[in-house]
């Protein structure tokens, strides 16, 4: 069975153009439409397995229009076809639900092959885009990493310890609180200190505070 699809651009010589290219490669075309407010009625009444969408249309923004086309048909895919090889706009398309983000100077066989793709539950995109997706994510990993290494990872016991130690409770009292000697409770406290890189517990109850590992 071919794969369906609905074309969407506001220019006419290009959504024709395209939406012949696709029927004489094998594809079901649904149909064209020019704007938004079309393009939504279609999908809803044709269902195709993929809409191919530009992102700049009149009225509404292709992003808009991902939203509302996943409403009116769950089941179809939406791929961006774009001029802009923008990282903003790729990422606001991922966010909005898009499966594929491809350039419009690529290649025909390689946007029929991402099309044939996505319908089948895959993703897509262009070369130049999947490098800044990568891009992106490495600069993500490296963030999360910095964050790890600001808050190394304290024991459930040493938050305990910790949280009774902004109470203003003494080593002993703390050790009476949760069962265990005044020694291991000092032994926490100084674990706390040295994995925080601090030199006193003022300064640990300052900083578990501001960044929220512990509530007063």
């Amino acid at each position: 069975m071919s794969t369906s699809v609905l074309v969407v651009d506001d220019a006419e010589l290009f959504r024709t153009g395209l939406a012949a290219a696709l029927a004489r490669a094998g594809f079901a075309v649904a149909g064209e439409a020019g704007d938004a407010e079309s393009a939504v009625s279609m999908t809803e009444d044709t269902q195709p397995d993929v809409v191919v969408l530009d992102i700049l249309m009149p009225g509404l923004s292709g992003l808009d229009v991902v939203e509302k086309i996943r409403a009116a048909s769950p089941g179809t895919r939406v791929v961006m076809l774009s001029a802009s090889e923008s990282e903003e706009d790729l990422l606001e398309c991922i966010r909005a639900g898009a499966r594929g983000y491809l350039v419009k100077d690529g290649s025909f066989d390689e946007l029929a092959r991402s099309l044939r793709d996505v319908a089948s539950g895959g993703a897509a995109l262009s070369g130049r885009m999947a490098g800044k997706l990568l891009d992106v994510l490495f600069q993500l990993l490296r963030h999360q990493e910095f964050t790890a290494s600001r808050h190394p990872a304290l024991t459930g016991r040493e938050l305990e310890v910790l949280h009774h130690v902004a109470r203003g409770l003494t080593s002993k009292d703390i050790g009476d609180v949760l069962f265990i000697s005044e020694n291991t409770v000092k032994n926490h406290v100084r674990n706390v200190l040295d994995k925080l890189g601090l030199h006193s517990r003022n300064e640990a109850v300052l900083y578990a505070i501001r960044e929220n590992l512990i509530a007063l």
